[in-house]
């Protein structure tokens, strides 16, 4: 491996639904962060890994920073932006190019200014007209000295080799920090629990996905077929009968998609169960948020 190889950590952080799940999947050219249209889908630290001739990037993707709901569920999701922050060699900060808002100011004011820091100004294609970006650069530049201000397109990958090679720039000289073939630091349990949550989100309402959570029972490969066995949770009864579904058919088409996004992630057959369970206030305690994987 060449002397001049680089490699480091590179923290991508923002406001809920700025794109940041959908930056990530488009820059490692995989799908392991899940995405919706409803905010604050992403709700742990998942590590996605691109490895390029002389550079390897480690981007680490994190919750979106809740400054409006507070509970204890966000309370421990912004503690993982926060902590992710303290451990990372460049962060990028996504907003959206058809607005800036207070809340994106209070996620630029948590960046260390020791930090290199990039704006990725995200969704540039839904823009009416390039003018239009040129008061959100300007005002960006007021906020704090960022190494570089890029505008992308996570949705049609505009600008993803500029973007690259100005976070490639502040990442240290080091070996690679992962094998050349590594694509997240996260399990297939893991990724399994989030495909059906990403379904959850995508095909219910505005509030139920939000109370529930996807833990993984029995997780087992017979070559390469895999049997999992996965349950959700809810707080109330009357939300695992919306989950169900007439004579359980929403929950059939939400383990069905969520099984064929399975099988072209782990490239084999998977035998899916997905049972729908009443856990009372299962976010209520730092104990149980614990218990369920939230950091």
């Amino acid at each position: 491996m060449s002397d001049e190889f680089r490699s480091g950590h590179v923290a991508i952080v923002g406001r809920p639904s700025v794109g940041k799940s959908t930056l990530l999947n488009r820059l490692v050219g995989h799908r392991i962060s899940i995405t919706s249209r409803k905010p604050q889908t992403t709700r742990h630290r998942i590590v996605g890994v691109l490895t390029e001739s002389g550079r390897q990037f480690a981007f680490v993707d994190t919750p979106g920073f809740q400054t409006r709901h507070r509970s204890r569920l966000n309370d421990r999701l912004n503690r993982t932006v926060t902590t992710s922050l303290a451990d990372v060699d460049v962060v990028v900060l996504v907003v959206d190019a058809a607005r800036l808002t207070d809340a994106d100011r209070a996620v630029s004011a948590l960046i260390p200014p020791t930090l290199p820091a990039i704006a990725a100004v995200n969704k540039v294609d839904a823009l009416a007209a390039p003018r239009e970006l040129l008061p959100r650069l300007a005002e960006l530049a007021t906020w704090r000295d960022f190494a570089a201000i890029v505008p992308v397109s996570a949705e049609k990958g505009v600008a993803f080799d500029a973007l690259k090679d100005e976070i490639a720039r502040h990442l240290p000289l080091s070996p690679a920090l992962y094998d050349a073939d590594t694509l997240t630091d996260r399990d297939e349990r893991f990724l399994a629990a989030e495909l059906i949550r990403e379904k959850i989100f995508r095909l219910l309402g505005e509030e139920l996905p939000y109370a529930t959570t996807v833990t993984i029972e029995r997780f087992v490969e017979e070559g390469r077929l895999r049997r999992i066995a996965a349950v959700v949770l809810v707080d109330k009864a009357g939300q695992r009968a919306i989950l169900l579904g007439k004579g359980g058919a929403t929950m059939k088409t939400i383990a069905t998609r969520a099984r064929e996004d399975m099988e072209a992630l782990f490239g084999g057959k998977v035998f899916l169960e997905v049972f729908v369970r009443v856990r009372r206030n299962w976010a209520a305690t730092d104990a149980s948020l614990a218990r369920l994987g939230y950091e």
